[in-house]
């Protein structure tokens, strides 16, 4: 089969796949994410004899180690989509981070993130040194364990309405500082472990590029942004007056090239793309729903993303799950990642906020357990880099896929049972 025939059916399966996978699994009222990456991991693990589905869409994976572009001729292409995706994602996260929620959250937040990075990270790493890993499984392991997704929180609390209550405003102020540093000690972990060795002179290096970046985008979010959405205003406001027809400036692209740009650079300088691409984000977050960038960047990210989670269950060797000290370290791992989450940013914020009862540190607490994509990602980047090994990731991916099932029904419930009164029919509300 020549390459652009096979590349097209290739896209098609796969894409395909990916959405009856999503659609299924929403039926169920979980994130489409699970059904692509569970799609994934059929396609890579389905062989009948001699033949297989991998071999019929012409995919052949890597080997550790390998380059990308030495495996076959359609996989780079499907990678390439993937990485673009998770891009676009990680951009998507960022214009619903304004830089005025990170600084004005209160201290109740900001001490239920850090407590919430903290703890987990210990714990991965503990993990890992007490079963005799390496020094960068226990790294990667520790940074995935650290994320948290803001987005199916997030959707759950504006499905029921409550967006404007104590615990979701503090849930969604710590999930976007919890954002950040995940960010920041991804950049950490992976300046590390590419320059092979731990060092305080290392740490320090990373640590201070990575801070430097977020700082510089913060400031620019204050003093530059103002000043062009304000040419652009003032642009508009001439032509008017002058009688003539307004130009149009294209957001969208303007946008693209800085998100593009902007990974690009993270890339350079030894940071992940995907933490260029969200501060770019953040960049455009205070004007994204003028500009409607949002729905627009959606359409693209919609598309890719399929890519990213169909490539993530590519990765799960079903076979590393039969043995029983990896099933033992998994289950180990996903206890650890809720308790750990529970306490720090639940209690956490009760340690600042003596206000705050025991429903709500229960709420705050389970709100921040979802991993979603964000863990999966970083695992993805560990495994890429061969920093992290095959039976970690697939460890790593039943950990956020597990803490993504179990989070949004519990939180769910204790939110009707706290605002049962919002939940209650009056006689107003009878025909």
């Amino acid at each position: 089969m020549e390459f652009l025939l096979q590349l097209l059916v290739t896209m098609t399966v796969l894409f395909l796949l990916a959405r009856l996978g999503a659609k299924l699994v929403s039926h169920f009222g979980l994130p489409g994410l699970i059904g692509e990456i569970i799609i994934g991991v059929v396609i890579a693990n389905i062989a009948i004899g001699d033949w297989s589905l991998m071999g019929f869409l012409g995919l052949e994976l890597p080997e550790p180690g390998e380059e990308i572009v030495e495996s076959s001729d359609i996989y780079p292409v499907v990678y390439a989509f993937s990485e673009l995706g998770v891009i676009f994602l990680l951009f998507t996260v960022g214009l619903e981070t304004k830089v005025s929620d990170l600084l004005g959250s209160g201290k109740t937040a900001l001490v239920a993130a850090i407590l919430g990075v903290i703890l987990p990270f210990v714990a991965g790493m503990a993990v890992v040194i007490a079963t005799g890993g390496d020094m960068n499984n226990a790294l990667f392991l520790a940074a995935a364990m650290v994320a948290t997704s803001v987005g199916i929180t997030a959707r759950i609390i504006k499905d029921m309405y409550l967006m404007d209550t104590r615990e979701a405003r503090i849930i969604i102020a710590a999930a976007v500082i919890d954002d950040v540093l995940g960010m920041i000690v991804l950049a950490i972990v992976k300046g590390i472990v590419d320059s092979g060795s731990v060092s305080i002179v290392g740490v320090a290096s990373v640590t201070l590029q990575a801070v430097l970046f977020v700082f510089a985008v913060i400031l620019a979010c204050k003093y530059v942004v103002p000043r062009i959405y304000d040419y652009f205003e003032d642009r508009k406001s001439k032509a008017k007056s002058s009688g003539k027809v307004p130009g149009s400036t294209n957001k969208l692209i303007l946008a693209v090239i800085v998100c593009l740009a902007m990974a690009a650079f993270a890339e350079f300088i030894g940071l992940a793309a995907i933490i260029g691409a969200f501060l770019a984000g953040m960049l455009f977050a205070e004007h994204a729903w003028e500009w409607e960038l949002e729905p627009k960047i959606e359409s693209i990210t919609s598309f890719m993303i399929s890519f990213f989670f169909i490539n993530v269950g590519l990765q799960v060797n079903i076979s590393s799950l039969t043995d029983m000290s990896v099933v033992v370290i998994a289950v180990v791992v996903i206890c650890l990642a809720l308790v750990t989450k529970f306490i720090g940013c639940g209690y956490g914020a009760k340690l600042v906020d003596r206000n705050i009862d025991k429903s709500g540190v229960h709420i705050i607490g389970v709100g921040m357990m979802p991993r979603g994509e964000v863990g999966i990602i970083i695992a993805s980047i560990g495994l890429a880099s061969t920093a992290m090994s095959e039976e970690l990731y697939a460890v790593v991916v039943l950990m956020s896929v597990a803490t993504t099932i179990i989070a949004p029904p519990i939180l769910s419930k204790l939110f009707r049972k706290k605002y049962a009164e919002e939940y209650k029919i009056l006689d107003e509300d009878l025909i």
